[in-house]
């Protein structure tokens, strides 16, 4: 699937060399969304040491958790060839989402376990019809269409969370919460599969990659525009009042 980038692709044109460009973009790409999906760690930490989920959510978990199951199986054979390493970073993703919702479960009460259990056979059920619809009714192009968008839908919606920090920062004039480094990965893991996706010439992998690079760039400038400000508002006496 020729959807484009030609100035890339002719600056790389010996196929073996864009061959090891494609192959090291997907790896980073691996190395940088294995941080993210390792982020939500203390929370879990927190969770299994006080024996409650609190106030915490799990939605964030079964949403991702749907996600990388769409997007691991547009990376299989069965749906496209040559994009493999998709499949590998969202097989791992989804073993980390299912492994943080069962904790979720394991702690929650009575009222949220049913709802998060409830939501979780909702995700298995919709990624059974996925499956089946793909392979059952469609032929392999027009089964690659149908996955493509389906994850190109999906990745796009998962902004909504960047979105929701940058407004947040921008706010309260504050990057308290937008930690750098995972700022930072974000950025870098969008760059790795946007590159990835263009060397493929797969319109389905670089687009939402597109869209996270410039987020994520967006993420970083406003850390550096306000990292000052915070940093000087948190030396200020503790009785100075805002007007």
């Amino acid at each position: 699937m020729d959807w484009g980038a030609p100035a890339l692709m002719s600056s790389v044109a010996d196929p073996s060399m864009r061959d090891l460009c494609c192959f090291g973009a997907g790896i980073a790409g691996n190395v940088f969304a294995f941080v993210l999906f390792i982020s939500p760690l203390p929370t879990f930490r927190r969770i299994v040491r006080n024996r409650s989920t609190e106030q915490f959510s799990a939605m964030p978990y079964i949403y991702s958790l749907l996600n990388c199951l769409i997007c691991m199986w547009y990376g299989l054979p069965f749906v496209s060839y040559g994009v493999v390493l998709v499949a590998t970073v969202n097989s791992i993703g989804a073993a980390f989402q299912l492994a943080y919702t069962a904790v979720f479960i394991a702690f929650a009460d009575a009222k949220e376990r049913l709802k998060v259990s409830s939501l979780l056979a909702a995700v298995f059920v919709v990624f059974g019809l996925i499956m089946y619809v793909s392979l059952a009714l469609l032929d392999h192009q027009t089964r690659q269409m149908f996955v493509g968008y389906l994850s190109v839908a999906s990745l796009i919606f998962m902004f909504a969370s960047p979105l929701s920090i940058i407004n947040l920062v921008i706010r309260t004039k504050s990057v308290e919460y937008m930690p750098f480094y995972l700022s930072l990965s974000m950025f870098l893991m969008s760059v790795s599969f946007f590159l990835y996706g263009v060397l493929l010439h797969d319109f389905f992998i670089y687009i939402p990659n597109g869209i996270g690079t410039i987020l994520g760039i967006i993420q970083l400038l406003l850390y550096a525009y306000f990292r000052k400000g915070s940093r000087e508002e948190a030396k200020l006496p503790l009785l100075v009042t805002h007007t």
